[in-house]
């Protein structure tokens, strides 16, 4: 598809362009199977997102398989396809999203829901399941919000609950045998459905009660009762992004990250990622090491960003971080880790991390008072609070970022008031000289699997 004429009209055309250093193209005509892997949010914010690459990586790893992107087009964008008749289309190959053999949707959060169906719409492909023949792609979701799949069951035909590494590929290979075997849709469906993480929403019937709010949902006649997640047992057994993709125009997080664990072993009541991504496996110093040797040698990257729900608890961050600075301090590569534990932030990290630049800092007290961080089971006092910021100061940082919620369970507005108070307390403990801390609030949302799941948010 020739989008030469709509570019010069978009505001930012590098969105689009999908010729970025380190991409991967791959004969169409070749391919088993070819897959869209689409994010459904704007390119600068899909292209920082970890879990796309990987999916991007291991799929085009296989010979025979084709995997291109797709991010939700800007309000420009969106008009300008609909005025001249033209589908939502991959960034590799220009080809619509509908020629395709399997579209695959990551579900990072509740609030991109309207942008899914703005992708299937653009893409001529019909929003609900149902609706679709063997002509269309299968549309596979995936990612954290899989785990409450219900509000967007019925657009999917099939979502994978847990890591994606693995079955992904199990996924693929199913697809492309059930293709080249002459089966249909639902045939392929039930292949689908005997891989471990594959759910299946057509094979479930959601029950209701009188106000229309779901009770239950009951598998069909001889379909197991439930769906167990995918588990990756060993992290350092999977495919390595070896040359990462380097966007053509500036990214929300425009650097190179490395994984260093996935799960968390801390346990805070409002966290759903800390429940999900059970249990704790890390990376190895080794593998790491590897990972940001090529990483930065194939991307040219400045910033390497050491990724986990809780950095600060990786087994051997700080001889991690001694070998890291080694290596890439005379290139004038910098390390962050971007949120932090207090508690784990010790001096012997901080004086690595500022060897090249001081990048940010962010620290997470959550709530005001000491007894709503225990209600939350967050574990930290004022005290070790004060002390990491005090510390961090005097070893040369300017700005620090504390992160707060409203509306956690139990709150009065004593610890509400103690936000700006902390805040100020952490400042004098600073002892002035220009520095700053910015205070950033969100508002408490329960998320399915949490101790606090039941519980209300705060009403408009």
């Amino acid at each position: 598809m020739n989008i030469e004429e709509i570019l010069p009209l978009v505001k930012r055309p590098s969105r689009y362009l999908g010729n970025e250093h380190n991409v991967i193209n791959k004969d169409w005509q070749g391919a088993r199977l070819r897959v869209a892997l689409a994010f459904p949010d704007l390119y600068e914010i899909g292209m920082s997102h970890q879990g796309l690459k990987i999916i991007y990586n291991i799929l085009n790893q296989e010979d025979d398989f084709l995997a291109e992107r797709v991010y939700a087009p800007d309000l420009d964008m969106e008009r300008l396809l609909r005025e001249r008749g033209l589908p939502l289309f991959s960034l590799e190959s220009k080809r619509p999203l509908a020629d395709f053999d399997m579209l695959g949707i990551t579900l990072p959060y509740e609030l991109c829901y309207t942008n899914i169906l703005t992708i299937l719409d653009l893409a001529a492909i019909p929003f609900y399941s149902r609706e679709r023949d063997d002509s269309q792609p299968l549309v596979i979701g995936g990612g954290p919000c899989a785990f409450h799949p219900e509000p967007v069951a019925d657009f999917f035909d099939a979502i994978l609950l847990g890591d994606g590494e693995e079955a992904v590929l199990s996924m693929a290979r199913c697809i492309a045998a059930g293709r080249e075997q002459g089966k249909g849709r639902a045939a392929i469906l039930d292949s689908l459905s005997q891989i471990e993480g594959v759910y299946v929403p057509s094979y479930f019937e959601p029950q209701y009660d009188s106000e229309g709010h779901l009770t239950e949902i009951r598998p069909l006649k001889g379909r197991p009762a439930r769906v167990r997640r995918a588990v990756v047992a060993d992290l350092g057994d999977q495919p390595a992004i070896d040359r990462p993709l380097v966007p053509l125009a500036r990214i929300v997080h425009d650097r190179l990250g490395l994984e260093l664990a996935r799960g968390c072993t801390r346990g805070c009541r409002f966290c759903q990622a800390g429940v999900i991504y059970r249990p704790v496996r890390e990376l190895s110093q080794e593998r790491i090491m590897e990972l940001a040797l090529e990483g930065i040698k194939n991307g040219g990257f400045d910033e390497l960003a050491l990724l986990s729900l809780s950095t600060g608890d990786y087994s051997c961050l700080a001889p991690l971080l001694v070998r890291l600075m080694d290596e890439f301090a005379s290139r004038h590569v910098s390390v962050s880790m971007p949120s932090m534990r207090v508690g784990t932030l010790t001096p012997e990290i901080m004086e690595q991390v500022k060897r090249v630049r001081k990048t940010g800092f962010t620290i997470a007290p959550e709530a005001g008072t000491d007894r709503l961080r225990r209600v939350i089971n967050k574990g930290i006092t004022e005290e070790d609070l004060l002390d990491t910021v005090k510390t961090a100061f005097e070893l040369g940082w300017k700005l620090i970022k504390f992160y707060f919620m409203f509306g956690l369970p139990m709150e009065t507005e004593e610890d509400i008031d103690a936000i700006p108070a902390l805040t100020a307390r952490a400042l004098r403990a600073a002892g002035g000289g220009g520095r700053t801390i910015n205070v950033s609030i969100g508002t408490f949302v329960p998320k399915p699997h949490t101790a606090f799941q039941w519980e209300p948010q705060l009403a408009a």
